[in-house]
């Protein structure tokens, strides 16, 4: 699917706009989550185009995968819609990759083949590991220096204006929900040939400085933590400079310590599974070990043909019943609870035997989240319940009973 086909002519309404100065009040307030597009001209916009101001997932479904969510369908109201799902790992991992080395693969194969002339993605600053600095690669050296994951609000967008200065007409983004949603909104005004988009599952996000406070709370050696990722056996997994893997198990997280660190707009979103990327690789859904590929249109299955001789596959799988614990943990996250470590083990260790697998422990993990952050804007920003509130997270949310 061509973006032409379905998009109006660029307006060049933004032409005459300047972004804002970093740390200024962005037009989203306290729910900002720092996408980027604030940064540029393209804040002409933004009304439309923000996430936390204009929630318009439906229809950018529709603009952009021909069609949008069919709520009758569980796995279109969980995993948006798609053409099909799988797991997959490479047989030649990267190194130094988070996983195998999938999204990375992606992008160098479709800049080595000139189906694109840059790819936007995130770097590291030298000074910070963490500190995400987005660029426009054009090699794949750089893009190999963007991998791993960056667990911080990142400004993915704030390299617009480049975009239209560089004269590139073909592009493939990697980012996540919030900042793929404003990109869907613009991109007509970008003078792109070709958008490819690229997209990560994202829940949690925190400043950098939340991240420390992560870090310090939770890891034996915070300032050794090369990446974490929150896994499918209900344990951190926490990397460390020496190879070494440490395990913490959710139930065993200081909760009532780290209930203010994650950004207020992780607290009210509601796209986990970037409903509008063309491809979305992340580990919900998959085995241990192995990542979720969902392939939303034609052009996300165009992207994923690139690399399938790399690629051993197998069927998503979905075991267990996550309905119980996911209405036991409401109340206990609300109430800031936080078990002894031994008992936090010891239920890790029991859920993981009888607990949600695969698609099953991908969709634990969204009610967990769209039950709690609906709590959050009903409690926090009341007035934007309806709007806000997609009709899928409305669905997902009314399985269970919520406290007041």
């Amino acid at each position: 699917m061509t973006l032409a086909s379905s998009s109006p002519p660029a307006s060049n309404a933004h032409k005459k706009s300047k972004g804002l100065r970093r740390g200024a009040v962005r037009p989203a307030k306290e729910l900002c989550s720092d996408c980027g597009l604030c940064d540029t001209s393209y804040i002409h916009y933004v009304k439309d185009a923000c996430a936390f101001i204009h929630q318009q997932i439906p229809a950018l479904e529709t603009q952009n995968h021909g069609r949008s969510r069919d709520l009758d369908n569980d796995n279109d109201v969980y995993f948006g819609v798609h053409q099909q799902m799988m797991a997959a790992r490479k047989t030649k991992p990267i190194e130094g990759a988070q996983w195998t080395g999938i999204v990375s693969s992606i992008a160098i194969e479709m800049l080595n083949r000139g189906l694109v002339e840059g790819v936007v993605c995130v770097q590291n600053t030298q000074e910070d590991r963490f500190q995400p600095m987005p660029v426009i690669a054009t090699t794949p050296e750089e893009v190999l220096a963007a991998r791993v994951n960056k667990p911080t609000l990142s400004p993915n967008l704030s390299i617009l204006d480049q975009i239209e200065q560089s004269g590139m007409k073909r592009l493939v983004a990697i980012g996540v929900g919030c900042q793929i949603q404003a990109l869907r909104a613009v991109q007509h005004e970008l003078g792109l040939e070709k958008l490819y988009v690229l997209g990560t599952p994202c829940v949690d996000n925190v400043s950098r400085a939340g991240l420390q406070k992560f870090l310090d709370t939770t890891s034996r050696s915070p300032e050794t933590v090369v990446h974490y990722e929150f896994m499918q056996d209900f344990r951190v997994h926490f990397k460390h400079e020496d190879g070494s893997i440490e395990q913490v198990p959710f139930f065993g997280l200081k909760t009532n310590q780290l209930k203010d660190v994650f950004a207020p707009s992780c607290m009210s979103c509601f796209d986990y599974v970037n409903s509008l990327a063309d491809l979305v690789v992340g580990y919900m859904g998959a085995p241990f070990g192995w990542q979720w590929v969902v392939v939303r249109n034609d052009t996300g299955q165009e992207m994923l043909d690139l690399i399938t001789d790399q690629l051993e596959t197998q069927p998503v799988m979905s075991q267990g019943d996550r309905k119980q614990a996911v209405q036991n943990s409401i109340p206990a996250y609300d109430k800031g609870v936080t078990l002894p470590m031994w008992a936090a083990k010891l239920m890790g260790v029991v859920i993981e035997k009888i607990g949600p697998k695969g698609l099953e422990y991908a969709r634990f993990s969204i009610d967990s989240h769209f039950t709690r952050n609906y709590l959050y804007v009903k409690r926090n920003h009341p007035e934007k319940l309806e709007d806000h509130v997609p009709g899928y997270a409305k669905k997902i949310v009314s399985q269970y009973n919520l406290p007041e």
